[in-house]
């Protein structure tokens, strides 16, 4: 799952290389995509290049939409108790514009329209566009990609409490193996908190008196986070308590290690200017 930033073709055409992958990302609603042209079997062959590209399928435009080949009403309840009701149309077998480089004709998508309605029928908000692509992409069903999406929210959250309080991006090496296992750690960090939520009492600050009243307060990461040493010291653990195995030899004499490979410093260059250049 990725957001529309992700939805270019320099992005997706790098992932429809993955047999068994299937990308799901957002779009905006500016896009204008087009349907795939399937030839009359009775109609002659003509010179030429073959075509492609059928109609046009503006995501501004409704009357460039035609009637979508599924839809679906999934129902659903907010927190607070408000009913809602998700309508998901998709439409098959669609295509975007290619390059040279990203043969974008040979990788058909599906695309979905997310409609949020309330009991009366109104819209609550923007219609939302999504693409799905990759050959096993049929294999799932318009509620699957809607639900699979939904957790990209999930993960939003994931990174930003890594990176705010569990110093995911804090450590800095030249070696991927090492930022690699570094990650592993964050995450494995992240499911000691999860498993540790039933045991964690709230801990409020002198100015969260909201916390001191809320009996029913959620118990969400950085409130585990914050009684966490309480909990080690309760837990115990079963590491026991390291010893000195010897004495290190360290390098061979006359050892030299080759220095790390110098690259240059990638700066962001100022924009052209757009004024045009007279010839000499």
């Amino acid at each position: 799952m990725a957001d529309s930033d992700y939805s270019q073709k320099d992005f997706i055409g790098e992932q429809v290389k993955h047999e068994d992958l299937v990308t799901i990302t957002r779009v905006r609603s500016d896009r204008v995509f087009y349907r795939q042209f399937i030839r009359d079997p009775n109609q002659a062959k003509t010179s030429g290049h073959p075509r492609w590209y059928g109609d046009k399928f503006d995501l501004k435009d409704d009357q460039t939409w035609t009637e979508p080949d599924e839809v679906h009403h999934v129902p659903f309840t907010t927190k607070k108790g408000r009913q809602l009701t998700v309508t998901i149309s998709g439409w098959k077998q669609m295509l975007m514009r290619g390059t040279k480089n990203y043969k974008m004709n040979n990788h058909p998508f599906t695309l979905l329209q997310i409609v949020v309605r309330d009991q009366e029928r109104n819209s609550i908000w923007k219609p939302m566009w999504l693409i799905v692509i990759g050959s096993r992409r049929d294999e799932l069903s318009l509620v699957d990609c809607y639900q699979c999406y939904r957790q990209r929210y999930d993960m939003e959250h994931l990174f930003r409490f890594g990176k705010q309080r569990l110093l995911m991006t804090s450590y800095l090496t030249p070696d991927v193996h090492h930022e690699e296992n570094w990650f592993k750690l964050t995450l494995l960090s992240y499911v000691n908190l999860w498993a540790a939520r039933k045991l964690a009492v709230v801990l409020p600050r002198d100015w969260e008196q909201y916390l001191k009243t809320n009996k029913s307060i959620k118990i969400t990461p950085s409130l585990v986070q914050r009684d966490f040493s309480r909990i080690i010291t309760t837990l115990g653990t079963f590491a026991k308590f390291p010893k000195r195995r010897g004495f290190s030899s360290g390098r061979i004499k006359g050892y030299k290690k080759a220095p790390r490979t110098r690259h240059d410093v990638i700066k962001k260059g100022s924009k052209k200017s757009t004024e045009n250049l007279k010839a000499p």
